[in-house]
């Protein structure tokens, strides 16, 4: 073989090995030489949370089924975002009567790209990427929580409070949810999930905090790094006492402590989040949440993608006209 060519092709490689560095490299760091975060992140994703069961054990997307979703996703946009018919008739009775129209929503443009990879689920533990079962307690806990939460989805069909005497779900602002009261997501905040919209997420870093600014509710996590011991139980709070510790370039945050809405109690909850690069510059966020209320631990990985796009103001309260009309 050619000396030259035989050159080339060693040289290739290499050459391949040095730009991944280079990339690698060119990640923002704190003076310390740790991986700085700082920035504002859509962590808006289309991949479904549990894989449908027609993928099976499928763990990837094929690149037609990306582009399809991508394509799926602005064709609905298209959809919603044209004119009604001022003269259209009345749903019927019951019918589900729709909410904002597409202007307002951001569900996601893509599925979540980790390394270049497109998983068919955000959930990768269980194998099956799907959510564990609840236990009988777990069980029992979700339909007590139901009524309080979202008193008007509760489907035992009309007025149904009114027939249960230990029941006041409109009695007054503290028996309305912590997100109809507009205080607190849990969704949006711990661990973070993909929304309807409301995902802008703003990260700031130092070399002791770090602070995720959660858009949905105007809420801001506070995040001690080398901290060895968490606060006290008598501490807790809805998003919990977070400490984060480096392995490598990936920063780990451990939660506990965590507060629970209904039933009011301190969860027996452990939430384990994981932030590293991801190759296009954004964040890959891994998290394992160990519930008792599950059968099993589950595990989900999600791209954060940055952005120039700034987090709006959640003003929440000064519009919150509807709370108000509840309780007239």
């Amino acid at each position: 073989m050619n000396k030259a060519v035989l050159s080339i092709l060693v040289a290739l490689p290499l050459a391949f090995v040095q730009s991944l560095l280079i990339a690698q490299e060119s990640f923002p760091r704190t003076p310390s030489g740790k991986p700085d975060f700082s920035g504002n992140y859509d962590t808006s994703s289309l991949t479904p949370m549990n894989r449908p069961a027609e993928f099976g054990d499928r763990e990837y997307y094929t690149a037609e089924e990306v582009k399809a979703i991508s394509d799926g996703a602005a064709n609905r946009l298209a959809y919603g975002d044209e004119p009604l018919d001022p003269d259209r008739s009345a749903p019927e009775a019951g019918a589900n009567v729709g909410a904002y129209d597409g202007f307002w929503m951001n569900f996601g443009d893509s599925a979540s790209a980790i390394n270049g990879n497109y998983r068919t689920s955000i959930i990768t533990y269980p194998e099956n990427g799907r959510m564990p079962a609840l236990t009988e307690e777990g069980k029992e806990k979700a339909a007590m929580r139901i009524p309080f939460e979202w008193p008007q989805e509760y489907t035992k069909g009309g007025a149904w409070w009114l027939e249960e005497p230990d029941v006041h779900p409109f009695d007054g602002p503290e028996n309305l949810s912590l997100g109809t009261r507009c205080i607190y997501t849990g969704v949006a905040s711990l661990p973070v999930t993909s929304l309807p919209y409301n995902n802008i997420k703003k990260v700031v870093q130092t070399e002791d905090y770090l602070m995720i600014y959660i858009e949905w509710n105007h809420w801001a996590r506070i995040i001690r790094i080398n901290d060895e011991e968490h606060k006290h139980v008598s501490h807790a709070s809805y998003d919990g006492d977070s400490i984060a510790w480096w392995e490598g370039d990936t920063l780990v945050v451990e939660t506990v402590n965590i507060l629970n809405e209904a039933p009011r109690e301190v969860a027996d909850r452990r939430i384990v989040e994981r932030f590293s690069r991801n190759d296009d510059g954004g964040i890959v966020y891994g998290y394992t949440v160990e519930d008792a209320n599950y059968t099993d631990s589950y595990s989900a990985e999600v791209s954060w993608r940055l952005t120039d796009k700034e987090p709006y103001e959640f003003a929440c309260h000064e519009g919150n006209h509807a709370m108000a009309g509840i309780l007239a």
